[in-house]
């Protein structure tokens, strides 16, 4: 499978008033899965539907391997990707295998490997039960297998894993692993961020309709320079010394029992990392918490730190 690149250049997208998205630039890199992150509202489906050739730019331009996906050669372009929206919606009375068929004929796809999709995505056994019956795994699964019809080579994911059981979300998360170990470029909406962050090589952040940050996790957190959260364990009775030794380095401690969680910047780690090894045996162990993608969502939106 050859590789695809899909890129937003400048693009704002205007609905009346409403300011949907705001002179966004970002790039799919070919072969890699990039993770669009955000709570609702953010504009991430707006994006999608920009690359879809769903909607058109208010202005900018969008393009997947520098054709508009909404002019004259987007028909190409289109029939390059694999599309799984947030809400699928399928026929109930129709069998799973019906509804592949369907869509394999709307796309002008060989129907042929309908079956092999089916039992890629692990509903083979499901194929001649009728879509009603499905559960909402299982209909999740019907959709992505509806978006690898035709052997897409950019394939969209509007929150994959909404609505599953932890077993279905990782089996969702390992088809995306496959696909893009077989060199498909994929693009994963989503504003679950703990999951997302160990599954993607690259992660663009948006908030509000604009584009706060897009990059690999390490350049996320040289970027942002967030807090990196310290874990030091104490001995009995020495909570206090403790305390004062590391005070001018950290921007806040909490302190449950004998564990103190220090919160310092990026500049004052090695410091206070410092200041700790001078308590020698009054600490029984560190342990360092590099901020996680949640982390730099929040210190990039001013929205208040998860707990700890």
């Amino acid at each position: 499978m050859s590789a695809i690149i899909a890129q937003w250049r400048q693009v704002t997208k205007r609905y009346r008033e409403v300011m949907a998205v705001e002179n966004v630039s970002l790039r799919l890199q070919a072969g890699e899965t990039t993770a669009l992150v955000g709570h609702n509202g953010a504009g991430k489906t707006t994006l999608i539907k920009l690359l879809l050739g769903l909607v058109r730019p208010s202005a900018g331009s969008v393009s997947i391997d520098g054709a508009n996906p909404a002019g004259r050669r987007g028909v190409r372009a289109r029939h390059s990707i694999g599309f799984l929206p947030e809400n699928v919606a399928f026929h109930g009375a129709m069998t799973g295998r019906e509804l592949m068929a369907f869509y394999a004929r709307l796309k002008g796809a060989a129907a042929r490997r309908n079956d092999e999709l089916l039992a890629r995505v692990g509903i083979a056994d499901a194929a001649r039960r009728r879509v009603a019956t499905y559960s909402k795994g299982m209909r999740q699964r019907l959709g992505i297998a509806q978006a690898l019809i035709g052997e897409p080579r950019l394939l969209l994911f509007d929150e994959p894993t909404s609505g599953l059981d932890p077993q279905s979300r990782q089996d969702v998360y390992e088809t995306i692993d496959r696909l893009r170990a077989e060199g498909a470029t994929v693009l994963v909406s989503t504003h679950a961020l703990a999951e997302i962050e160990n599954r993607v090589d690259r992660v663009a952040i948006m908030h509000r309709g604009r584009l706060l940050a897009a990059g690999t996790l390490a350049e996320l957190r040289e970027g942002v320079r967030a807090d990196v959260r310290i874990r030091a364990k104490v001995k009995p009775g020495t909570r206090a010394k403790v305390l004062a030794a590391v005070a001018a380095h950290t921007r806040s401690v909490e302190s449950v029992e004998r564990t103190l969680t220090l919160h310092v910047s990026a500049e004052a780690k090695m410091p206070a990392l410092h200041a700790l090894a001078q308590c020698g045996e009054q600490i029984e162990d560190i342990d360092i918490v590099m901020p996680g993608l949640e982390s730099l969502y929040n210190h990039l939106t001013g929205a208040p730190a998860p707990p700890t």
